[in-house]
Order: structure tokens, then sequence, then C-alpha cells
């Protein structure tokens, strides 16, 4: 699966390179979806401790993308590599320890903009997969044990940018992930499907 996920990053990115109109580079904060299960699962059992779970919604990414114009100068099909990282989880037992949740995740997207230019709205629409990777670390009687899981989850996107320069624009964007519930050994380490919307900031060259 990672040989073919590096083949189609390659196919995708480089060979439309030289052909692309436009490169760029973002930055994007959002919310989104979220549901520790396992951790919730343990702070029900600790019916006698007391345990504190902290959810964390929220998630940062970086992206670089490529542009080329369609049949229409203001038609653009583009295709973006991204890195998100998520809000940890983590859930703290008393006197025992705490289990921390930690997910990462690659999203591809190939979308198609409508590009409407400088001082303009510019709606896109897309559809992609994302590689998810969760680390959970349970330090508990003084002990650390640390598991990973990696899953891959289609998804799709649309938003739109407002383009304030050539060289900079504002926007939003929605996403809906599916099936993107990493379980191991019937343990849900992370589950970030569903809705998520971040505010969106790129630079183009």
């Amino acid at each position: 699966m990672k040989k073919w996920l590096v083949a189609l990053t390659g196919v995708l990115f480089f060979a439309p390179a030289v052909f692309a109109d436009n490169w760029g580079v973002g930055l994007k904060l959002g919310v989104g979806e979220n549901d520790p299960k396992t951790m919730k699962d343990l702070q029900d059992e600790a019916v006698y401790t007391s345990t504190e779970l902290d959810e964390n919604s929220g998630f940062f990414g970086l992206e670089a993308l490529y542009e080329w114009t369609l049949n229409e100068d203001a038609n653009k099909l583009g295709v973006k590599l991204g890195f998100d990282v998520y809000g940890e989880n983590e859930l703290k037992i008393s006197g025992a320890g705490d289990v921390t949740e930690h997910t990462y995740a690659l999203p591809l997207t190939v979308y198609f903009k409508r590009d409407n230019g400088v001082q303009g709205w510019s709606p896109f629409v897309g559809a992609g997969i994302s590689l998810f990777r969760t680390e959970l670390e349970a330090t508990l009687s003084g002990d650390t044990e640390k598991e990973h899981k990696s899953k891959v989850a289609p998804h799709l996107v649309a938003g739109a940018e407002y383009r304030f320069t050539k060289v900079f624009a504002l926007g939003l964007e929605g996403k809906y992930t599916f099936g993107a519930k990493i379980k191991k050994d019937g343990a849900v380490y992370s589950d970030r499907s569903g809705f998520s919307g971040a505010l969106t900031g790129r630079f183009y060259f």
C-alpha cells in the first residue's frame, strides 16, 4: 500500500508539474469530528477512580499544490498533498497515569477550481484519499507502552478562496471523510470520520 501511495503521488505531482500554471503552499487551521471511543470506555470502566478526559477536535495543516489551466482560462485542475496534525486526546487517571492519542494524516486531493482572479472568490470541489496514522501511548503505574495503526480513507472537499493578490489567497474549506475509524485488536485508537472545516491561507508562485 505504501509503495502504491508513493507511486501515485509521484505521477500526480511531478508529471503534471511540467504543464503547471501555478504552484503554491498553504496553511490551514480547522476543527472536525473526533470520537476517542476507547478512552471513553476506559473512563466509564473506572467507576471508583477519578478521571479527566481532554478531547481536542482542532487540527493544523500544511499543503503543497499544483494547478494547470483547462480549456478555459478560468478553469483550473489542481492536485495537493498535505500534512495534518490533529490535537491530542488525553485521558488522565488519578493515581495511575494517562493515555494519550496522537493522530496525523497525509491527504492527497484532486480538485476543480473556477478561478475568478484577483479580488474575486474562486469556488472549488474535489476528492481524494487520506493516509491516517494514530499513535496511542499509555503510561500506567510507571510503565509506558506505545502502539500505532494506520489506515487509508477517502474524502470529499468543497470550498472557496478570495484572491487578495496574485500571490496570496484566504479561504474556507469543508471536508467529509469516510470510514476513518482506526482499530487494532478491538480497540478504537481514533475516529476522525465525518465533517471538518478549516480556514486556509495559500501563497501562489
